[in-house]
């Protein structure tokens, strides 16, 4: 009989929750090709390079290709409480759109964003880009009206993950016992 993971906090219970969602044979065991797929859900933008940093740090040594709740839950819970893989603030994102927009159009076209989404940085898969483009185009002028697009991406979810990380951690400091100051007796001082 398995033995229970025991879970300290409401970051630890949002992890061990999605991870369990793709958890398919209730083993607390995910494929390695699951990694990315739960810290999306979860809200982070990993990079591929990151997802495959925590696999290598969480994979089971015994059953490779696997990764179990033991392992990933404090590693990825480090990660959150120092706001790794945190997505990009609003106007960064803006500060992007307007370098690829030098005429300050205020869109781009469909063809020109793929190109860049395809071919530069942290590539996207065409899944990826066949997701982001169902969102992202104007169905009418056939281009992106990128501020209309972020105002759609930035409805922040209540208690993201980093401001439960971050709840905790101003618990952990509170709770955390201040230095002892000695008093000094008015005989002592001469």
């Amino acid at each position: 009989m398995e033995m229970p993971i025991p879970i300290a906090n409401d970051l630890e219970k949002r992890i061990s929750d999605a991870f369990c969602i793709f958890d398919h044979h209730g083993d607390k065991t995910i494929d390695v090709r699951e990694v990315g797929t739960v810290l999306r859900f979860l809200g982070c933008v990993p990079t591929e390079q990151e997802i495959n940093e925590i696999i290598t740090a969480t994979e089971t040594e015994d059953s490779s290709g696997e990764v179990h709740l033991t392992r990933f839950l404090p590693h990825v819970t480090q990660l959150l409480m120092e706001h790794k893989m945190e997505p990009a603030e609003p106007e960064k994102l803006l500060e992007a759109f307007h370098v690829l927009d030098p005429e300050n159009r205020g869109w781009l076209t469909k063809d020109y964003l793929s190109k860049l989404m395809m071919e530069e940085g942290e590539q996207f898969t065409q899944e990826e880009l066949d997701e982001m483009m169902a969102v992202a185009v104007d169905p009418l002028t056939g281009n992106i009206p990128y501020e209309f697009y972020l105002n759609q991406l930035m409805h922040k979810p209540k208690d993201s993950i980093y401001e439960i990380a971050d709840r905790i951690q101003a618990e952990k400091l509170k709770s955390a016992k201040p230095p002892r100051i000695s008093r000094i007796s008015k005989f002592e001082i001469k």
